[in-house]
C-alpha cells in the first residue's frame, strides 16, 4: 500500500505565494505565518500610531475616506472610524462565495498585510489565521465590488467576524459570527489606526475568484487537446496537420505546444498507419487547426496567469506606510484593471476552446462530414442517439459568447466623482469563473461523442495517450446501443474530466 504524501504546508509571508499554492489553499492545505514578518508589521504599525497624534492630516488614519477624506477625525474617535468603514462597507448581496474562494481570499490579505506597508498589527493577521484555523468562514456575498478601492464590500464583509459581527460557515450551519467565536473560544478584535481601512483595500476577493478560474482554465487547454486527439481517432481525422515541422515555421508557441500534445496523445495510433484512409483530403478547421485555435487561448491564459500570479504578491493597499523612510504615501494600488484586464482576455481565450469543441462535436455527429450513423446511434429512427449533445453545447456555447464580452471596457464612477474610473475586476472574475465550468461541460459532450464514433469506427488500435482517455470514459460509460437518460453520461463523463484533468 502506497503512502499518501502529507499535504502541503502553506507559509504566508508576502514573497512567496504562487497560484499552484493558492489552489493547495482553496482545497484546505494548512498555512502558517512567517516569524520574521513580525517586527516589519510592528515597525509600520509604530509610525502609524505616532503619526495619527500629529497636526498633519494623514488619509484614511486621522481622517474619513473617499469624498469624506477632507473631514478630520477627533483622537478619541481613530478606533472608532476603523470599525465603522467595516460596517458601513458590508453591503454586499447575492450568493455567498464557496468556502474555497473565501479561505483563500482571507490568506491572500494576510499574504497583503504581513508585507509591512500596511501598519497593521501583527495580531490582526494572527486573528485572521484563528478563523480559518477554527474553520471559521465569513459569509460573502458576490456582488458588491466595482474593483477599483479593491473589493470594499466583499473584503468588508470578510473582515466582519474579526469584530464579532456577521453571519459565518462553522461546522456546517450558517450561525452568528459571535456564537461561532464562543464555541471556538475566540475573542472579537479591537481594530486599530488604519486597521479597518486595511483590511478592505486591495483585490484579494476577484484574485481568489478569478485566480482559481486561471488554474482550471490552464489545466482545461490540456484537456481540449487530449480531446480533440480523441476526436481524432473517432472521426479519421487526418494527422498530417499536426507536423511537427508545419508548426515550428509558424513560431507560435501555444501552437507548437498544443500541436506536440495532440500528436503525442495518438501516438501509437493507426491512423498514422500507410493502409490508413480517411475521408478527407483535408479536415475541416476545428480539426485541423486544432492547434492554431487551441495555441492562442493557451497563450492567453499563460499571460493572464502572470498577471495574477504577481498580484499574489504585491502591496495592494492605501496609504502605503515606509517605516524606514518615516513617511506615508496615498496612492492607488488597490485598482484592479490590471486583474480586470486579464481576466477578460482569459474570459474570450477560454470561451473559444467551447466554441471549437462543439464544432468538433457537430463533425462527429454529421454523417455528411463523420461517414457514422447520424447522431452516433448505431440503431437510427426509433433511437436519436447523442443528438441532444449538440442542443447542449450550443445552448453553452451561446452563453459563453455573451459572457466573454469584456467588464474592464465599462466604467461606472462612484464616491461622488472620487472614484472616477473603477474596473468592475471582480465582475471579471466571476463570468471567467463560470464560463470555465460551462467549457467542462461542453468538452464533456465532445468525448462521450468522440468514445462512441471509435466504436461505431471499429478503429484497430488506438494511441496510447487516446486509449487511455478512452478506456475512462468506458469504465463508467457504456457504448450507447439504445436510447437512455443522456444526462447520466454527461454526469459520468464531467467526473471523468475531472479526475483527467485535476480540476476542482
Amino acid at each position: 500500500m502506497i503512502a499518501k504524501p502529507n499535504p502541503p504546508v502553506i507559509l504566508i509571508d508576502g514573497e512567496s505565494l504562487t497560484l499552484e499554492r493558492a489552489e493547495d489553499i482553496a482545497k484546505g492545505a494548512k498555512i502558517v505565518l512567517a516569524n520574521s514578518v513580525k517586527n516589519r508589521m510592528e515597525s509600520s504599525q509604530k509610525l502609524v500610531k505616532e503619526l495619527a497624534k500629529g497636526s498633519a492630516p494623514i488619509y484614511g488614519i486621522n481622517t474619513g475616506f473617499g469624498y469624506l477624506a477632507n473631514q478630520r477625525i477627533s483622537s478619541n474617535q481613530l478606533q472608532t472610524l476603523q470599525s465603522n468603514i467595516i460596517k458601513s462597507h458590508s453591503g454586499g448581496y447575492g450568493t455567498p462565495l464557496p468556502i474555497s474562494e473565501t479561505r483563500l481570499a482571507m490568506a491572500l490579505r494576510m499574504n497583503v498585510l504581513v508585507k509591512g506597508f500596511t501598519g497593521v498589527r501583527f495580531a490582526l493577521c494572527q486573528a485572521l489565521m484563528n478563523l480559518i484555523t477554527a474553520e471559521i468562514y465569513p459569509i460573502i456575498p458576490e456582488c458588491g465590488s466595482v474593483g477599483a478601492s479593491g473589493d470594499l464590500a466583499p473584503l468588508a464583509h470578510l473582515a466582519l467576524p474579526l469584530l464579532g459581527l456577521g453571519d459565518v460557515y462553522y461546522k456546517g450551519n450558517i450561525v452568528p459570527a459571535k456564537q461561532a467565536l464562543q464555541e471556538a473560544n475566540l475573542k472579537p478584535i479591537k481594530l486599530v489606526e488604519k486597521e479597518g481601512l486595511s483590511l478592505i483595500n486591495g483585490t484579494q476577493i476577484m484574485l481568489a475568484v478569478g485566480g482559481l478560474a486561471l488554474t482550471q482554465a490552464k489545466k482545461i487547454i490540456d484537456l481540449a487537446d487530449k480531446i480533440a486527439a480523441v476526436t481524432y481517432e473517432g472521426f479519421g481525422g487526418n494527422p498530417n496537420a499536426l507536423d511537427p515541422y508545419l508548426h515550428e515555421l509558424r513560431g507560435q508557441t501555444g501552437q507548437i505546444e498544443s500541436a506536440a500534445n495532440i500528436l503525442r496523445e495518438l501516438e501509437g495510433s493507426s491512423i498514422f498507419d500507410a493502409e490508413s484512409k480517411q475521408k478527407h483530403m483535408q479536415d475541416p478547421y476545428s480539426l485541423r487547426c486544432a492547434p492554431q485555435i487551441h495555441g492562442p487561448s493557451r497563450d492567453a491564459i499563460a499571460y493572464s496567469y502572470r498577471i495574477a500570479e504577481t498580484e499574489l504578491n504585491a502591496v495592494t493597499d492605501n496609504p502605503l506606510v515606509f517605516a524606514d523612510q518615516k513617511k506615508i504615501v496615498s496612492g492607488g494600488n488597490f485598482h484592479g484593471q490590471c486583474l480586470a484586464m486579464a481576466f477578460d482576455f482569459a474570459s474570450m481565450a477560454i470561451s473559444e476552446i467551447a466554441n471549437v469543441s462543439e464544432r468538433r462535436l457537430e463533425l462527429l455527429l454529421n454523417p455528411h462530414m463523420s461517414g457514422l450513423p447520424a447522431f452516433l446511434t448505431p440503431r437510427q429512427g426509433v433511437n436519436s442517439g447523442y443528438m441532444v449533445l449538440q442542443y447542449l453545447s450550443a445552448s453553452i456555447v451561446n452563453e459563453n459568447k455573451l459572457l466573454a464580452n469584456p467588464s474592464c471596457t465599462d466604467s461606472i464612477p462612484g464616491n461622488v466623482g472620487i472614484e472616477d474610473f473603477v474596473s468592475m475586476g471582480m465582475t471579471s472574475a466571476r463570468k471567467l469563473k463560470k464560463i470555465v465550468q460551462n467549457v467542462r461541460v461542453v468538452l464533456t459532450a465532445e468525448m462521450l461523442a468522440a468514445a462512441q464514433a471509435i466504436d461505431l469506427r471499429k478503429a484497430r488500435n488506438l494511441g496510447q495517450g487516446t486509449r487511455k482517455t478512452y478506456d475512462a470514459v468506458r469504465a463508467v460509460v457504456p457504448k450507447l446501443q439504445n436510447d437512455r437518460i443522456i444526462q447520466e453520461d454527461i454526469k459520468q463523463g464531467l467526473n471523468v474530466l475531472k479526475t483527467l484533468g485535476n480540476l476542482l
